[in-house]
């Protein structure tokens, strides 16, 4: 086969750009390990920027969110029971769109015209500093596409970045010591707004998918096990890590959902092997404290996707000759504010009474600040 782009991932950063690239004329190829379904089975949260949501709309994929995601105008942060309040809308004039992630990719699988392959197996990448190609296996026939260009797509575990050598990639990495133990139950969300706490005993989110649908979450160690939670475990944690006023409210039932999320920051650079290109997780983790994994993604293939274009019908390197260190600047901004945010809101015991006092000074700060509180709200909502 003969295509201008391969696209490697049909998670939402490579069907995003697959939709971004049609649009303008451009043929793609999109190769997805896993099944359709299996795609789709995935939870995750989604909490998008206005950039985001506006991009989507360009996408044609915006109809549905519009439809059942929930607008957000600020959001609420709490730390040993005292509540403060982000409004975005005073303090930046803008708002947020909770609206799952799985949703997201749905919507533009819905929506795509072109050809994407599911269940291709044994895919690898081939003379990427030359005449780009791509061979996969499918029902155990092999096969070839020759392109253009090659787009990795595919998530932290990926092949794109593995396929590199380990001397063109530098790797900058932060495991945290613990992870996130989410629930998700049919029940109303406690609050209107996300409510992000800090206690003694660790972090809490509220979190939301739609008017009947809840995500919560608790800190706990990295080598904690969801076997040793029981649902009446995780209500009773959860309600001490709260505010009494919002804990009183909490409707509990029995989780439809529930797992642990290890927290990680990460990012490879450059973005940029050639005719490969690095985008989303196959480029960079963030933890979820400053939701902008999801967000990050979209803005890499909105670069890249208006950079493939201006190369292929235009002739111009331009784009792509910038899209890494363009990218990587918006990137490096991102992980620093999901640092802060992790930084503020999680115990991290090695720190002790003095962590927890410069916690607290953080928070009072922002609670006597508009400027702070402004900045907070700034990196929220989404960076240009």
């Amino acid at each position: 086969m003969r295509t201008q782009v391969v696209i490697i991932g049909a998670g939402p950063a490579g069907l995003a750009l697959g939709r971004l690239l049609e649009q303008a004329g451009v043929d793609a190829i999109i190769l997805e390990r896993k099944s359709a379904p299996y795609v789709l089975g995935r939870i995750r949260a989604g909490v998008l920027e206005w950039g985001s949501v506006e991009l989507l709309d360009r996408a044609g994929a915006g109809a549905r969110m519009h439809a059942e995601g929930l607008v957000h105008h600020g959001t609420a942060l709490s730390f040993d029971g005292d509540r403060l309040h982000i409004d975005f809308t005073d303090l930046v004039g803008k708002q947020v769109m909770v609206y799952g992630q799985t949703e997201v990719t749905r919507d533009l699988m819905d929506i795509r015209q072109g050809t994407t392959i599911y269940e291709a197996e044994d895919v690898q990448l081939h003379d990427f500093d030359g005449k780009p190609w791509v061979s996969y296996s499918k029902d155990g026939t092999s096969h070839r596409i020759d392109c253009d260009f090659i787009a990795g797509c595919d998530g932290y575990h990926g092949v794109s970045r593995a396929s590199l050598p380990a001397s063109a990639v530098s790797t900058f990495e932060r495991v945290y010591p613990f992870g996130w133990l989410g629930v998700l139950v049919d029940k109303p969300p406690v609050d209107p707004e996300l409510i992000y706490a800090h206690h003694e005993r660790g972090f809490a989110l509220c979190s939301q998918r739609s008017p009947t649908r809840s995500r919560y979450y608790v800190q706990v160690a990295a080598d904690e096990k969801v076997e040793a939670w029981s649902d009446t475990r995780f209500w009773d944690e959860l309600r001490r890590r709260l505010d009494p006023q919002t804990a009183e409210r909490l409707e509990t039932g029995p989780s439809i959902e529930k797992s642990i999320a290890p927290l990680r920051s990460f990012v490879a650079e450059p973005l940029r092997f050639g005719k490969l290109f690095l985008a989303g997780d196959a480029a960079h983790i963030v933890p979820p404290t400053g939701a902008k994994g999801l967000n990050l993604a979209l803005g890499d293939v909105a670069l890249l996707g208006s950079a493939l274009i201006e190369a292929l019908q235009e002739g111009s390197t331009a784009g792509v000759d910038s899209y890494s260190v363009r990218a990587l600047e918006r990137i490096w901004k991102a992980e620093r504010f999901s640092w802060w945010m992790t930084s503020l809101l999680h115990v991290f015991p090695e720190t002790g009474g003095f962590g927890r006092r410069i916690q607290r000074a953080e928070f009072d700060y922002l609670m006597g600040s508009r400027a702070a509180r402004q900045s907070l709200a700034e990196n929220y909502v989404g960076l240009p």
